[in-house]
């Protein structure tokens, strides 16, 4: 299979998806009357003229809301496309041999992945929303160099082709091969995807491929960049905020940017520097990293110098964004702010002096190692103090269940390990047992995806109507958000294991026994695809169909004291636009005093009436899941004896689960799985799919899920037999969802529950 076509045809359906759900979210878009009701909207055509127009101001913007927009935007692309990097990985992962892809596109696809998630993603998501927030949140008109904004995103996305420039020629020159000849496009089939890890150390990154000084050249240009907005950032604090905002009460979201531009302008020059020199080495014989020369160790140091400080680049706006968002939803401000404070600054000036743990096993002075393990472990203070902080702000407070409270909490949680883990990874002993193995990729990503795009998709709902002036849809973003911390544990916990396991990272291919476990993170991955594609579709629909807000305090932050800057501005944009007049509440309580109202109820009497909406599901729904899986099988076999379905297939399903392959035993797990886990998943998923919860959505819901039994049961067939297959797959499953959705529906089984204010 051609790696090139298959990642950049994902990438094209993702974007295909997102352009139709604007195009139909559009078409059926509906505006308030002056009646108070709806009405469709007759929007005229876009003209030529009109996406000039759209063109040049979106080109030319020195605004910085836009330049946020910008940047999130191209964020979120690159996340796309590093995303879909990482789900190729693990679906290679699914086997212990190298089936899928060769051993080299294995290596291209991980090297990729981590630059384009660390550089094109983490780090203009955060700046994006740096841009558009800041400002508001210190009373600044604009950043404090508008032009040099503007231009410092703007060398982004050149930098991005720059770094992927490789699968852009290999698919152009895929592509022109059909009709030019292949002695014609040489050049373009010369450039291929670096395949020497993300870290790009000598002597690999001295191998003879020009797609590799497109890509040091592309990240030295997002240097350039970042060191731009940097600077901008710290200038718009120290000296664009209003007379009324001093050192202490500036926001924690901005005290955290404010350290991060710090490290910022220190790192990146010097990884800058490092860049040149390697393209030097590659171009024009110098022997900064050659053996003969300075040694790839050193390379290895100025790359950590740059690399551990920009772990804490990307890390600390999360935790500004956690300190900022958390309170909010608990009913209760910061706990210990200044401590907050002074751990952000502590952590940026202890970052410059950990770089070395990255290389214990390198051959470093047993002295110099044991002065790395030590700041190593004592940066874990100052991170730790973030956590009780945030811990306690929790306590007793009046914790509301929206989509950013469990992003929050998750997040938390999914750090705390992360974090031991690292502390773990700081001592000399067990770094030289567990670095080379999953352990460090299970660590590393329970911070990279545990907390930092967490808290991205936490910000993106909390602040959504005021980018919007629309609300999302609150259940479904419940459910991705529930989706996305499940699947992220899943994931990295899984990776941890296999390294306690001390299965090594980095290769395309290991030992059967581990393939279980294998499985079970790449199940873990794509629960976080599915939950990203969630969000995207909320993000998108909701812009267009989303009920208009019809108060600037649409989280009651009026009633804790807690409205802050940014909902101010929003609250005078919307009476001055839309002439609605701001809001007062009902009651208001300072957000330091414990929440007051009725005594909640105890575990058990949370419990109990839980377990009963867990039994009466799954009793209609096996009952439901049995009806279902009977009238399937009767229409398998139809096909089978048509000749387009192989029984043998159940047979493998047994082998799965370590049972012989057995047709009786195969069907029986079938039978179960028909009765326990597509039914659940059907009372859970039901409501967020269009139509009631009745026959309607059980066709839906099983169109959705005939794809994954198609690929499981496939056994070869081709041609005639092939399109005879998909086509009883397909009605085999509309049949199953018939009597799944009938059964449930005829026993009295969960309805759709009436949409209410509180789901957050």
């Amino acid at each position: 299979m051609n790696r090139a076509l298959a990642e950049v045809s994902l990438f094209g359906l993702v974007l295909a998806g997102c352009l139709l759900t604007v195009a139909l979210a559009r078409r059926w878009r509906a505006e308030a009357s002056p009646d108070g009701g709806y009405v469709r909207e007759q929007r005229r055509r876009l003209s030529l003229a009109d996406a000039k127009a759209a063109a040049v101001r979106w080109t030319t913007t020195t605004n910085h809301r836009e330049i946020g927009l910008l940047y999130i935007a191209f964020g979120t692309v690159a996340a796309i496309w590093g995303g879909i990097d990482g789900m190729m990985i693990r679906t290679h992962l699914l086997t212990p041999e190298a089936t899928l892809w060769t051993e080299g596109t294995y290596n291209e696809l991980f090297t990729m992945h981590g630059l384009t998630m660390l550089i094109f993603f983490v780090t203009p998501v955060f700046f994006g929303i740096g841009n558009y927030f800041l400002p508001l949140l210190i009373g600044a008109d604009d950043m404090a160099f508008p032009r040099l904004n503007a231009v410092g995103f703007w060398l982004l996305p050149p930098s991005l082709l720059l770094a992927r420039f490789g699968i852009i020629a290999e698919v152009t020159g895929a592509l022109l091969a059909v009709v030019v000849p292949a002695d014609r496009l040489s050049v373009l089939l010369a450039f291929k995807e670096p395949a020497i890890g993300w870290t790009v150390y000598p002597p690999l990154s001295l191998a003879p491929n020009p797609q590799t000084n497109f890509l040091l050249l592309g990240l030295h240009l997002s240097g350039i960049a970042t060191t731009i907005g940097a600077l901008n950032f710290i200038t718009t604090v120290v000296y664009e905020r209003d007379e009324s905002i001093g050192w202490a009460n500036l926001d924690i979201f901005s005290w955290n940017m404010l350290v991060t531009s710090a490290i910022v302008i220190f790192a990146f020059p010097l990884l800058g520097t490092a860049l040149l020199m390697l393209l030097f080495d590659r171009n024009f014989g110098t022997t900064f990293f050659a053996v003969e020369g300075g040694g790839p160790i050193l390379w290895q140091h100025l790359f950590w110098f740059w690399g551990h400080p920009e772990v804490y680049i990307i890390f600390l706006p999360a935790t500004g964004l956690m300190s900022l968002i958390l309170p909010k939803f608990v009913g209760r401000k910061l706990f210990g702010f200044k401590f907050i404070v002074y751990s952000t600054i502590a952590i940026g000036v202890l970052s410059f002096g950990v770089w070395a743990h990255h290389m214990f096993v390198t051959g470093v002075d047993p002295r110099v190692r044991a002065s790395f393990m030590a700041t190593s472990i004592a940066i874990a203070v100052p991170s730790a103090i973030k956590v009780f902080n945030w811990i306690t702000t929790m306590w007793n407070g009046d914790v509301r269940l929206a989509a950013p409270t469990i992003l929050c909490v998750g997040s938390i949680g999914l750090f705390i390990v992360g974090g031991v883990t690292g502390i773990f990874l700081a001592v000399i002993p067990i770094d030289v047992v567990y670095h080379g193995t999953y352990y460090v990729v299970g660590h590393f990503h329970l911070i990279l995806m545990g907390i930092i795009p967490l808290m991205m998709f936490a910000a993106s709902y909390y602040w959504y109507p005021l980018l919007t002036g629309r609300m999302y849809d609150r259940r479904l973003a419940i459910f991705q958000s529930s989706l996305l911390v499940v699947g992220s544990a899943l994931t990295f916990m899984t990776l941890m294991a296999l390294g306690f396991l001390e299965l090594p990272r980095r290769y395309a291919t290991y030992p059967a026994e581990y393939s279980g476990l294998q499985v079970v993170a790449t199940v873990g991955a794509f629960l976080i695809g599915i939950s990203v594609l969630m969000w995207l579709y909320n993000m998108l629909w909701s812009y267009f169909q989303g009920t208009p807000v019809e108060t600037a305090d649409p989280w009651d932050l009026k009633a804790t004291e807690q409205f802050t800057p940014e909902w101010q501005w929003f609250e005078d944009r919307l009476e001055r636009e839309r002439g609605v007049p701001p809001s007062e509440p009902e009651e208001v309580r300072p957000s330091y005093v414990p929440a007051q109202g009725e005594r909640p109820l105890s575990l058990y009497g949370r419990i109990v009436p839980v377990a009963k909406r867990v039994a009466n599901d799954a009793g209609t729904g096996a009952a439901g899941g049995f009806v279902g899986t009977m009238l399937l099988t009767g229409t398998l076999l139809v096909a089978v004896a048509l000749g387009s379905f192989d029984l043998e297939a159940f047979a493998t399903l047994a082998t799965f689960v370590g049972l012989p392959a057995n047709l009786a035993l195969g069907y029986g797990l079938f039978l179960l799985g028909g009765m326990t886990v597509w039914p659940l998943l059907f009372l859970s998923l039901g409501e967020y799919l269009p139509g009631e919860l009745t026959l309607v959505t059980g066709l839906w819901y099983a169109t959705v899920i005939a794809s994954g039994f198609a690929l499981a049961f496939y056994t070869g067939q081709s041609g005639l037999e092939l399109v005879t297959y998909v086509l009883f797959v397909i009605v085999a499953h509309w049949v199953y969802g018939l009597g799944l959705a009938g059964t449930i529906a005829v026993l009295g089984g969960r309805q759709r529950r009436p949409s209410t204010g509180d789901d957050g």
